[in-house]
């Protein structure tokens, strides 16, 4: 089902692998620097979100208490 993926993948390392190391570096911080900050960022606003709950839940309860 996913063939088509597969080997398109698979010619995109090829391609990558074929390249001289400075440029294989430099692509490789294009595409993994955005994704880390991208991922790092929502990791962030979860935990962010989550501790907001968690603080407004704490509160309500104190109040009651």
């Amino acid at each position: 089902m996913f063939d088509w993926l597969v080997s398109w993948w698979d010619g995109v390392e090829f391609w990558v692998v074929g390249l001289w190391f400075p440029f294989q570096f430099v692509l490789v911080m294009a595409v993994l620097l955005p994704v880390c900050w991208g991922v790092a960022l929502g990791i962030d606003r979860s935990v962010d979100r989550v501790s907001a709950a968690l603080g407004t839940a704490r509160r309500q309860r104190e109040d009651r208490g």
